[in-house]
């Protein structure tokens, strides 16, 4: 074969997949669409009642099956964060933000989701913040129907 002679031959890899979300995270996404949030009961190693947000079908901690949904509040604390001063182009918000983890009211866990609070200097752990929904006409049933979280004072 001479030298300027190239072999071609082209092929695109991909994977495709859908997810199957289930009855469980089902429920938690049609919730979501719908501005509720739900979260699944279970019991602690202690017996104690727990409820997991985002819910799963199986107790994480346990492996227990989980129990009925029930809906959480739309408020909680931060329990921690990180900030992002410079956003990315895929990020949630196009301005500085906070990766949160927050544990709404009602709810054992946190779940992890995106703080608005204008500021570096506006942010701690402990902080009350509330979901900010985007306009239900949007809504289609995945955890960025929450916009964001904003600390509680600046939600009108």
């Amino acid at each position: 074969m001479a030298d300027s002679e190239v072999l071609r031959a082209p092929h695109v890899l991909e994977y495709p997949y859908v997810r199957s979300v289930g009855p469980v995270i089902g429920a938690f996404l049609t919730g979501l669409r719908d501005g509720r949030i739900l979260g699944a009961q279970s019991r602690d190693a202690q017996g104690k009642a727990t409820v997991i947000v985002p819910p799963t079908e199986y107790d994480p901690v346990t492996s227990a099956d989980v129990g009925a949904l029930v809906e959480v509040g739309q408020s909680g604390v931060v329990t921690t964060w990180s900030w992002a001063p410079e956003p990315k182009k895929d990020q949630p918000l196009d301005r500085p933000f906070a990766w949160v983890l927050v544990r709404l009211d009602g709810a054992t866990t946190a779940m992890l989701h995106v703080v608005d609070a204008g500021s570096l200097d506006a942010m701690s752990s402990g902080m009350r913040v509330t979901a900010r929904w985007r306009p239900a006409a949007e809504r289609v049933g995945r955890v960025q129907d929450i916009e964001c979280f904003v600390p509680e004072a600046a939600n009108p």
